[in-house]
């Protein structure tokens, strides 16, 4: 009785075998990762409550392309791609407003050496910073779609994942 006690006490305290390990090194809870150049975005798993994907037109310049992963804590992550309106578009200005306010952006950006911010998100306080809200700006449709595709995958399948653009 002594021995099976034993038993039991010793696989208790011993690391679980079979488990899956977690693609971030050192972590034994399942997570979703997510490393982009603005930053690194991680959550566990058991936390991820939806994962969603949505498009809408902002301030008649851009289409936005927008995934968002929704967890059961207080901080939302949302991941963007913007493209130009289409000159031909209904909303009308789009294009040459776009197409001004990026010369514009990185003129400055070149003046000053700061070249990569333009592929960072950039908030004008308090207009569009939300609290507890991180953003990350995707390069691509493609990666953004990718970035989803990961996302939906290790939270439907409760399988640890880590996402990096091409």
């Amino acid at each position: 009785m002594r021995a099976l006690a034993l038993l039991l006490v010793l696989m208790a305290l011993s690391p679980a075998t079979g488990q899956e390990p977690s693609p971030v090194e050192g972590t034994r809870q399942p997570v979703w990762r997510c490393e982009l150049p603005g930053g690194t975005y991680t959550v566990a798993l058991r936390a991820i409550v939806s994962v969603s994907r949505h498009e809408y037109i902002t301030d008649g310049v851009a289409h936005v392309t927008e995934v968002n992963v929704d967890t059961t804590g207080s901080l939302s992550v949302r991941f963007y791609f913007l493209e130009p309106v289409a000159a031909t578009s209904p909303v009308g200005l789009g294009q040459s407003t776009l197409d001004k306010a990026q010369e514009l952006a990185r003129e400055a950006l070149d003046r000053t050496g700061q070249q990569d911010l333009w592929r960072k998100v950039v908030k004008n306080y308090p207009t569009t910073t939300h609290a507890k809200t991180v953003e990350y700006r995707i390069e691509s449709r493609d990666d953004l779609d990718k970035l989803f595709n990961s996302a939906d995958t290790a939270f439907r399948q409760m399988r640890p994942a880590t996402f990096r653009p091409r």
